[in-house]
């Protein structure tokens, strides 16, 4: 068991975002202040771990914390916790990363999927402080999302995979079944921006204003925030990544999501329009790293258990 980081001044903390796309890695001071921080292209593992544990070794750190694309086992009690399973990179498939990097920098580390991260940062740091739940949802290359009830990242039979809620097409979507290879209909594969992309032929930030893209897209961002209101009932729904950068998004969704509670709910939230429900990240970009920043201060105080 570590001692507590207060008063440690020099104490080093690791965060990594491993992503599909980058790995980013951070070093950050007890307080949360950045140090340092470096982004490589997320190649094999065979290819990319020796890069990632090169740096944290340099760095001295006290503790890592890695919010990860999933899915992951995050079962303790599981031989494969810690593993990235059903991924669609293959080459990462099955892979012990949980290990692999306690393993090889001797130090606590503590894994949870990105979106719990952030998560977990929006309602400690961010959007959601001093709230007791909230769900964080990325919409990117990706759909994710994090779903904190009592102030902590839930997991259960695996962990939140809200990306993959099916939903009801749109009358006038011209690709109703959606791009998911893995399910008809689901968020991600009706939602996200490849799926933006292959539906109209023109990447989603390339997309004017008024283009009918974005009545399907707030029509079913919508749809996942009734539900998440009707099966979670948070206090904050947060709603981040690269699409979600087209601001005038979130009145159409806050309209819709209204129209779709039909007056079910009876809430000063509610009430108000939802303008302060449905949300950006108070974090901005920066919810992901303070995710894993605050993994690894409660990987150093727990000593990684």
């Amino acid at each position: 068991m570590h001692p507590s980081t207060t008063g440690n001044a020099s104490l080093r903390l690791g965060a990594l975002e491993a992503g599909g796309t980058k790995m980013v890695m951070s070093i950050l001071d007890q307080q949360g202040v950045m140090l340092e921080r470096v982004s490589i292209p997320t190649r094999t593992p065979q290819e990319t771990m020796p890069e990632m544990i090169a740096f944290f070794r340099d760095q001295q750190i006290g503790s890592l914390g890695v919010g990860c694309f999933g899915p992951l086992d995050l079962n303790p009690a599981s031989p494969a916790y810690g593993c990235i399973t059903a991924t669609p990179k293959l080459d990462w498939r099955n892979y012990p990363l949980l290990d692999e990097f306690r393993r090889a920098l001797n130090v606590p580390v503590l894994l949870d999927t990105d979106v719990n991260g952030a998560a977990l940062a929006e309602s400690r740091l961010g959007a959601a402080q001093g709230l007791g739940s909230c769900v964080y949802v990325t919409i990117g290359t990706g759909i994710g999302g994090g779903l904190i009830i009592g102030g902590e990242c839930v997991h259960g039979l695996m962990h939140p995979e809200m990306g993959h809620q099916l939903l009801t097409p749109h009358p006038e979507d011209p690709s109703p079944e959606g791009f998911c290879p893995y399910h008809r209909r689901c968020l991600e594969g009706l939602a996200s921006g490849p799926a933006i992309m292959k539906r109209w032929g023109i990447p989603a930030q390339e997309l004017p204003e008024d283009h009918p893209a974005w009545q399907l897209e707030a029509y079913y961002l919508a749809q996942m925030c009734h539900n998440a209101m009707m099966t979670f009932s948070p206090e904050k729904i947060i709603l981040g990544g690269g699409v979600m950068h087209k601001e005038f998004l979130f009145p159409m969704i806050r309209e819709k999501t209204l129209e779709l509670l039909g007056g079910y709910i009876s809430s000063p939230a509610v009430d108000a329009g939802l303008a302060d429900y449905i949300v950006s990240p108070g974090l901005g970009d920066n919810s992901g790293v303070m995710g894993a920043w605050l993994l690894a201060r409660r990987a150093y105080e727990e000593g990684g258990n």
